[in-house]
């Protein structure tokens, strides 16, 4: 007997791979609760030249994400690496093209949560986190953080928030996850998917 599971969209756009480490784990989070699977989805780079586009297929990574990926997934989890305390342009030109998905409702109703990683300790994680929340609102998602059940909050010295799941990669883009950082993303993609779960029962 096949069991059926719900899909989780783990959307994130990366420059320099970190971003994209928190994306797995939210995603080996949700995949750790029984019922539900991750699909990991990207978005476009933006370019500065107005005549260059990207392949319709990236290079290597996640494959784009689809506006039916919306319609499909029970929950989503954004992620976006800080540009100046906020999203990148890729991610905010990619939301800025979603008013079809705001009109019909697509995502109203469903759970949401955010990650981000950035390249100084105080860079605007909390600002980035709280930019990628505002197109989520309007949408109708509810958001999801993290609370401070998980003591990793009260101890990290690089990233995480009540706001979700943060990195600090050193300017170079090189600084490895911690174990508190991996602990803290996996406990996202969990508790999405559990509240996911729970929804579906309504």
């Amino acid at each position: 007997m096949s069991t059926k599971t719900i899909p989780l969209l783990v959307l994130y756009y990366s420059r320099h791979g970190s971003t994209r480490q928190l994306a797995q784990l939210i995603a080996q989070g949700i995949d750790s609760v029984t019922g539900c699977e991750a699909r990991v989805r990207t978005v476009p780079a933006v370019s500065t030249v107005i005549e260059s586009t990207e392949s319709s297929i990236p290079l290597d990574g996640a494959p784009y994400v689809e506006l039916s990926d919306f319609k499909e997934c029970a929950g989503l989890a954004l992620g976006s690496p800080t540009r100046f305390g906020n999203m990148a342009s890729a991610m905010k030109y990619f939301w800025d093209g979603t008013a079809a998905d705001w009109v019909s409702g697509t995502l109203c109703g469903k759970p949401a949560c955010v990650f981000t990683s950035t390249g100084s300790l105080h860079g605007g994680q909390e600002s980035t986190l709280l930019s990628m929340m505002l197109p989520l609102m309007h949408h109708g998602m509810m958001i999801l953080g993290l609370p401070y059940t998980h003591p990793e909050l009260m101890s990290t010295k690089s990233g995480g928030s009540p706001y979700g799941a943060t990195h600090w990669s050193g300017l170079d883009g090189k600084l490895p996850l911690t174990e508190e950082t991996r602990t803290l993303a996996i406990a996202l993609g969990k508790r999405l998917a559990e509240t996911a779960l729970q929804l579906q029962k309504l």
